[in-house]
């Protein structure tokens, strides 16, 4: 046997014998784990080395009794006295036979209820089983009960079918036993079938007029011998070889039992409903604003591409410097991308939050208006000349040059936003004026809130300000790297290479900067989205918690229950499946 293999474990007895308490074990831990399924624990199998149980099932007058009186050999006082009995005992009734004992249990189609109960419990409890029907062969609902027996309980291959009462009148053995089966149908040649009548055996054996040929007569008619032969057989490997399948099987039993009693009552089910409905909706609000997020991320990584193509496109021998039109229509476009962003992202969370609103009222909270933190990186350099990077240095001499030089070009504009500080109608102003029109462009035009009072308002003085602050923040070329981050560089600095750099590479150098600054642009702006969305999800998780609360609870319980028993009944599965060929 394989460690810890119940397919390898169910090919022998002792493999059997090793893992069924094992199994057990574990699935008392789980069942005790909850008080739904603590009563079942104590119905969970044990180590038991009491003798094997056979247990007699079957219908009220099928002739139990006799059965047992006969394989006792009892005398006809006895035989009286216990056939006469039923059906007014309610509980199994256990008889010492061959080393093993008999359970008589009460008729399943009795009438009576408790005795029903007491025979399934009986069953529950057996080792193998005597199933009795009679001549008159069993019904509708008896068969069924019989084929219960045999498949679902799992006693193919430990249950003999006896046919009492064969020697009644009018009583064709050969067509009764095609008749049964039929009934037994896959089962008709993997279970035996004995036909039997106790009552000869018991007159045969206790009448003193007949002779000993008489009686060897009736005897052998009556079958029971051969109905102790085919007991003895399928009890012959004993305790250590029959009972640990049978209580595999009855494992299997008190799993199920232990599913069913997951089933949720009416109460528990409405909760559990409740809150999948919420859950439900919550979710379709967020995929909603996730599918916007990811949408519009994509639009601006496809614009910010863009800009890097028109820009590299701009740069040639005859003019290697971005022109002024170009640059300030990219600068505008990823501007107007911003806040086209904003503007969709902002209607998708608005959009979320009145669908959830009109399911489950006011109790929804609003989400906090959504702020763009990701525009271009702002740079602040206010170090002297003599510290300053590489970079910048190279940044400010290019614009100097091209300034001086009185050049149609990117740097020529820049120089004339610095020269505009504080004149209306300025370039200084209308770019005051336009940055100001979106929240991203006031978040990087006031990030203090000094002076402006939100997009398109300002305070008093405060154009002038802005005005001011715009030509400043050009003529240190904190304004440009702002907006266009290291593209100033490609764009300027390129001119002061261009001895050794070939057009190509400057083109694909822009071309390569502003592919990764889409892909940046599209991972930051969907962190950012997500962690918007998830910290107002998370508020709405909580304010309706109290409707999702109560179901979740149990339902996840439940799930966590449900799943532990079900990969226990699938390992108890393996160690009782039939043995392959």
């Amino acid at each position: 046997m394989t460690d810890g293999n119940p397919v390898d474990a169910a090919e022998s007895d002792e493999g059997l014998n090793a893992f069924v308490p094992a199994l057990s074990a574990r699935a008392e831990s789980v069942l005790n784990a909850h008080p739904r399924t603590r009563d079942l624990a104590e119905g969970l199998p044990r180590e038991d080395t009491s003798p094997l149980r056979i247990a007699l099932l079957g219908p009220y007058s099928a002739g139990k009794s006799t059965l047992v009186a006969a394989l006792l050999g009892l005398p006809p006082s006895e035989v009286e006295e216990l056939v006469d009995a039923a059906p007014k005992t309610h509980e199994a009734t256990p008889y010492r036979w061959n080393g093993v004992t008999l359970v008589d249990l009460p008729g399943t189609l009795s009438g009576n209820d408790e005795h029903s109960d007491a025979a399934r419990r009986g069953v529950r409890g057996a080792d193998a089983l005597m199933i009795v029907t009679t001549s008159e062969l069993p019904g509708e609902a008896e068969t069924g009960a019989i084929l219960r027996a045999l498949d679902a309980d799992g006693f193919a291959d430990r249950s003999v079918v006896v046919v009492n009462k064969m020697n009644a009148e009018n009583s064709d053995r050969d067509v009764i036993l095609d008749e049964i089966r039929k009934r037994l149908g896959p089962f008709a040649y993997r279970v035996p079938i004995v036909p039997t009548d106790a009552r000869d055996y018991v007159d045969a054996v206790n009448d003193p007029d007949l002779t000993a040929a008489q009686r060897e007569l009736l005897v052998a008619e009556s079958g029971i011998d051969s109905l102790t032969a085919e007991l003895r057989r399928i009890t012959a490997p004993g305790v250590s070889g029959v009972r640990p399948r049978a209580q595999a099987f009855e494992l299997l039993r008190v799993l199920a039992d232990a599913e069913r009693m997951w089933v949720l009552d009416s109460e528990e089910l409405g909760a559990a409903e409740t809150a999948k409905k919420v859950d439900d909706a919550i979710f379709q609000a967020k995929e909603g604003v996730l599918s916007t997020l990811e949408r519009e991320s994509d639009v601006v990584a496809a614009k910010l591409k863009t800009a890097g193509r028109r820009l590299a496109a701009g740069v040639s021998e005859k003019d290697d410097k971005a022109s002024v039109g170009v640059a300030g229509d990219v600068v505008e476009e990823l501007m107007r991308a911003s806040a086209e962003f904003d503007a969709k992202f902002a209607s998708s969370m608005r959009t979320a939050f009145d669908a959830l609103v009109s399911e489950y009222g006011i109790r929804v909270p609003e989400p906090e208006a959504w702020v763009n933190d990701l525009d271009a990186p702002e740079t602040t350099i206010d170090a002297s000349p003599d510290d300053e990077s590489p970079l910048a240095r190279a940044v400010r001499e290019a614009a100097e040059k091209a300034a001086k030089a009185a050049m149609g070009t990117l740097h020529e504009w820049v120089g004339k936003v610095a020269d505009g500080g504080g004149e209306q109608g300025s370039a200084a102003s209308n770019i005051a004026a336009w940055l100001n029109k979106s929240r991203v462009g006031q978040k990087l035009l006031d990030a203090n809130g000094k002076i402006t009072d939100g997009p398109k308002k300002f305070k008093p003085w405060g154009k002038g300000k802005a005005t001011n602050k715009v030509a400043n923040t050009a003529g240190k070329v904190q304004w440009v790297l702002a907006v266009m981050g290291p593209t100033m560089d490609l764009l300027s600095v390129a001119q002061d290479q261009g001895k050794w750099m070939t057009i190509n590479k400057r083109q694909k150098t822009i071309r390569e900067y502003y592919a990764e600054e889409a892909r940046r642009q599209r991972t930051c702006l969907n962190d950012a989205g997500r962690q918007h969305l998830n910290e107002w999800i998370a508020e709405v998780e909580q304010s309706l918690s109290s409707l999702t609360k109560p179901g979740s609870e149990i339902t996840a319980v439940r799930e966590t229950a449900l799943e532990q028993i079900k990969s226990l009944r699938a390992e108890a599965e393996k160690l009782v499946r039939p043995t392959a060929g």
